[in-house]
């Protein structure tokens, strides 16, 4: 569908690009590879298409920066980018994303088990450890394979969010082939720079509030300390159509609308475990929506103006299609709960969340099971919308 652009005016570069906006939202975020993996199959099968990346222009946030960090390391590769990144979700697990050690007797004290986790907050900062995620993403991500793709012109920019603890300032920190040439942009709460990107980059854009520990960056001059991209998100599209998109795919793991699901479903009152995962539901809150809405706003008004009124306005038109799963991931996560890493388990059960768990478990169930049936949900939900992908991202190659 044709929606308008946000305020955020012209992009840098005047050739109508297609961008990939890939949200957040921890394991969920593997909703994303089947979406992504279904839309390469579509593409292989159009008759005379060359088999390379389909996008110019590439915008995540936290584990969506994850995803889209990978996918621009190896966009050399064309299709096959996405064949890699399934294959990588594919081998991972909980340990290699973060780890909990807490006391066996957990378990049987709430007391116990929030002094433990407190404790551990108090002295890291967080509660989970995450010098897993570091290692495995040095070893997937190949920082030059990044710089390849910009240079070899598979694509044109690469960009991550982040919010800064230190001033409370969203920050988009974007990577062409020459840095140099761009201007950043500044709005209200809301900062770009343009720089290569690094994998403390992804571990700050990805650092889930009191789940990960903050990750500090220099910017202006000085060291700030970053959480994941999510938190202060009120623009998902703005980076993608400064960057000069005309086109948007932007994949969600979020559901604007979570109703209640079986495990939490009922008139009692709500465990600890759907506390924490309302909260996390909040930091991950989807604004797409909004955003969206009022891209629709701005177009229709442009479309009622003559044509040359509207060409002195700097706004214009951009097709966006946006992809949210189609089922309720919580329900999903919640019958795989107890594929979480025992520590975890031990310490939901210490605090009484362990009924319930799904909406929690959803961001930390990097597990198999999880993955395959997210990743299989995006493949039907995908195909589901065949015609419209294919329209949005083919009409923008030609």
């Amino acid at each position: 569908m044709s929606l308008g652009p946000n305020s955020d005016g012209a992009g840098v570069d005047a050739r109508p690009a297609c961008a990939l906006v890939l949200m957040g939202g921890g394991a969920r975020t593997a909703y994303q590879v089947g979406v992504l993996g279904a839309l390469a199959s579509m593409l292989r099968l159009q008759p005379g298409r060359p088999p390379t990346f389909p996008f110019q222009l590439l915008v995540g946030t936290s584990a969506g920066a994850l995803n889209a960090a990978y996918l621009a390391s190896a966009a050399s590769a064309g299709l096959d980018a996405f064949d890699r990144l399934a294959a990588f979700w594919a081998g991972l697990r909980s340990s290699d994303v973060y780890t909990l050690r807490v006391s066996p007797w957990v378990r049987f004290s709430r007391l116990l088990a929030a002094v433990t986790l407190w404790g551990r907050a108090r002295r890291e900062g967080s509660i989970l450890e995450t010098m897993p995620l570091v290692d495995t993403l040095h070893r997937a991500i190949a920082l030059d394979g990044i710089q390849a793709s910009l240079s070899a012109g598979a694509i044109e920019a690469l960009a991550v969010t982040a919010s800064s603890y230190s001033s409370g300032v969203h920050w988009t920190f974007c990577h062409t082939a020459q840095d140099g040439r761009h201007q950043p942009w500044r709005r209200p709460g809301r900062r770009a720079e343009f720089q290569p990107l690094t994998i403390e980059h992804l571990m700050a854009s990805s650092a889930i509030p009191f789940l990960f520990p903050a990750t500090p960056l220099w910017v202006d001059g000085r060291r700030e300390f970053f959480g994941d991209g999510s938190m202060r998100q009120v623009s998902p599209l703005a980076p993608a159509l400064h960057l000069g998109a005309r086109r948007v795919l932007v994949v969600g793991c979020g559901q604007p609308e979570r109703a209640g699901f079986a495990g939490t479903a009922g008139t009692g009152a709500p465990t600890l475990g759907s506390i924490a995962g309302h909260a996390m539901a909040s930091v991950f809150h989807d604004t797409l929506q909004a955003d969206v809405e009022q891209a629709q706003r701005v177009t229709r008004t442009l479309r009622q103006l003559p044509r040359e009124v509207g060409a002195l306005l700097p706004y214009r038109s951009v097709e966006v299609v946006a992809m949210q799963p189609s089922q309720s991931v919580d329900a999903i996560a919640q019958a795989h709960a107890q594929a979480l890493p025992r520590a975890v388990r031990r310490a939901l059960g210490g605090l009484g969340a362990a009924r319930g768990a799904g909406p929690l478990a959803s961001y930390l169930l990097f597990e198999p099971g999880f993955v395959r049936e997210l990743i299989t949900l995006g493949e039907q939900d995908a195909f589901a919308r065949k015609e419209e992908l294919l329209a949005l991202v083919t009409d923008a190659a030609a």
